[in-house]
């Protein structure tokens, strides 16, 4: 391992019971059983995936409130102490530096959980732009371990080793509990289009990680009678793809604006003030020139990143996240195509290797 190379809690688990990857810097579990029947479990049962190589920070102050509202697009001041939503944060041209969830833990104390690719990069940004605004950042990120318990049966799972009625806790809401005895916050939110909550445990650093393999031993001890399974980042890759939901990365970065990638609904243009409400006020009154589409295959085939996108003989875009579909048995994608060609139920074309396979922009989430 590199100097530069990084480790979860749960390193020795992945190390003995997983193919491992590195991503984002991590040492990370790619796929442990296989990617199709994790992905599976998670469509039908319940599936647990280590994500604490993902960024958390939490801030605080009389002032945290106006602070995220001017830094991030969602508009903050609708939160309720004890729940979530999904928000962007852009550059002053309206790019996306990053997608998140936001969650309020009482009056002026906020958790901020951003992609792993950019855990120094957000935090940098963040302690930049906080500078006028009575407001205090902390990293979290190396003392609070994080899981996702994903599924139609997540809940059930963990009510057995929860000491709080997890059926109140609803979709975008948060909590705490007591898993396996240890003190968690809850969130009712994931990545994988499943109903299903994300676990931290607080207070947990890397340098003593008893508390986290606690927590994922128990999970996986009551969750085998409901077949759970580990899962890595192979299956996430997948479900997150047939959810329609992006990849930092891939599907935008800081030159994709959330208009242009379809997240309008997180952009409240008319909140007030925001880091690249000047850019995106613009795009939306003069409409934008490329959008997010999703592509079913309508022959056999696999798209994949950069792929080209046609229409007739005209090159219309590229593919940004493309793989094969355990549910609908088909090569599935999501793609940039010009506004003008990304009517629903159109036929385009994706050039995969050298021939043009017929595809069709559908709806999102695929699944």
């Amino acid at each position: 391992m590199s100097r530069s190379t990084k480790r979860t809690h749960l390193y020795e688990f992945h190390k003995e019971n997983s193919n491992m990857t590195l991503f984002a810097g991590f040492e990370m579990p790619m796929w442990y059983k296989g990617i199709i029947p994790e992905h599976m479990a998670v469509r039908n049962t319940v599936g647990i995936f280590d994500i604490t190589h993902m960024g958390r920070a939490v801030i605080t102050g009389p002032e945290a409130e106006a602070f995220l509202n001017y830094v991030t697009t969602n508009d903050v001041s609708a939160l309720t102490p004890l729940s979530a939503h999904y928000s962007t944060m852009c550059n002053e041209k309206g790019g996306i530096k990053d997608d998140f969830v936001l969650s309020i833990l009482q009056p002026e104390k906020f958790l901020i959980v951003y992609n792993a690719t950019n855990r120094e990069k957000d935090y940098e940004w963040l302690l930049k732009q906080c500078g006028n605004f009575r407001a205090k950042i902390e990293d979290v990120s190396d003392s609070v371990a994080m899981f996702a318990v994903q599924g139609p049966k997540a809940e059930e799972t963990l009510q057995k080793i929860s000491d709080e009625d997890l059926s109140g806790i609803g979709r975008f809401r948060c909590g705490w509990t007591k898993i396996a005895g240890l003190r968690c916050f809850i969130s009712r939110t994931g990545y994988t289009g499943e109903d299903g909550f994300e676990l931290f445990v607080w207070d947990t650093p890397l340098s003593d990680p008893d508390r986290a393999v606690k927590v994922w031993n128990a999970v996986l001890k009551t969750g085998r009678e409901d077949n759970i399974e580990p899962c890595g980042l192979g299956a996430r890759d997948t479900l997150r793809l047939e959810a329609g939901m992006c990849l930092y990365g891939n599907d935008i970065d800081e030159n994709t604006s959330p208009l242009e990638a379809r997240l309008g609904f997180v952009v409240k243009l008319e909140k007030g003030d925001f880091i690249g409400r000047k850019a995106l006020l613009r795009q939306r009154d003069e409409g934008e020139r490329r959008k997010r589409v999703g592509i079913r295959m309508l022959k056999r085939g696999i798209p994949r990143p950069d792929y080209e996108v046609w229409k007739n003989s005209e090159k219309i875009g590229h593919v940004t996240s493309g793989t094969f579909s355990p549910i609908l048995k088909c090569g599935i994608a999501m793609a940039y195509v010009s506004a003008e060609h990304g009517k629903t139920s159109e036929t385009v074309a994706i050039r995969i290797r050298d021939t043009l396979v017929d595809g069709e922009i559908v709806g999102l989430p695929f699944y």
